[in-house]
């Protein structure tokens, strides 16, 4: 789908929108350790204003924790949030919906894992509850040894699958994506009756894409052109920020 000019940029960000949103890679570049990724002012008081142009209908949909989320966000408070790629969610209410999932199937492999890191500076893994994920960015060389011991964990682990990426591999629950979250929240207010956009960058981002485009939505990819099922693509983190940029002040500009 794209503008009447041909172009796949994204339309104007309308009023009666629910947008939900990728973090890294989308909000904020991917950096070598995750844990080093900041929010700046400016960018809190952006997504501030986006919620409240549309009527709170905004949401961060990431495979960070939601504790994680919150850090970057902090002192801004986040009403809508989905952590771990849906197997957390949170509403304006401030409640935790987190499905019942085994969080020790993963323990033996954690501890694998760091011992396989120790010999690749620069490699790291990061365990959140019942999802594991294996980056080796800074260490290419690591990919190799990544990969099998993520492979093995699926063979024993039917309850989990993997979601490989360009630097890295995701193991979480089946039947858990960022699709579901973003279903999920369509059906409350401030979401309910509002058309869907989902913004996002990688391969893990596809099952929300799939979800916004089935309730005729708007599916954003960012980053290098590839096969996607997104619509509208942004190059970059920086077109991104100025894309919400430029319609937040717009809508500045029509209540003032």
């Amino acid at each position: 789908m794209d503008n009447d000019d041909g172009s796949r940029t994204p339309p104007s960000i309308s009023r009666n929108w629910a947008l939900f949103l990728d973090v890294d890679g989308t909000l904020v570049p991917h950096i070598e350790r995750a844990d080093g990724v900041k929010f700046d002012d400016a960018l809190r008081r952006l997504l501030a204003s986006l919620s409240a142009h549309l009527d709170g209908a905004v949401a961060l949909v990431s495979g960070r924790s939601i504790a994680s989320l919150d850090a970057l966000l902090y002192p801004l408070e986040f009403a809508w949030l989905a952590g771990l790629h849906g197997v957390q969610r949170r509403t304006a209410a401030g409640s935790y919906q987190t499905p019942e999932w085994d969080d020790d199937a993963l323990f033996g492999y954690v501890q694998q894992a760091n011992d396989l890191v120790a010999r690749f500076p620069g490699a790291s893994i990061e365990h959140n509850g019942p999802c594991l994920y294996l980056h080796w960015r800074s260490a290419p060389d690591a990919a190799s040894a990544l990969t099998s011991l993520a492979e093995e964990v699926e063979k024993a682990l039917p309850s989990h699958r993997l979601h490989r990426g360009q630097h890295g591999i995701e193991i979480r629950p089946t039947g858990i994506d960022k699709g579901q979250a973003i279903r999920h929240f369509m059906i409350d207010p401030p979401f309910a009756g509002r058309r869907p956009v989902f913004v996002g960058d990688d391969p893990a981002d596809e099952p929300g894409f799939a979800a916004v485009n089935a309730m005729r939505g708007i599916s954003v990819l960012v980053g290098a052109s590839r096969e996607t099922s997104a619509r509208f693509w942004l190059p970059d983190v920086d077109a991104v920020l100025a894309w919400l940029a430029e319609h937040e002040a717009r809508f500045a500009e029509e209540v003032a």
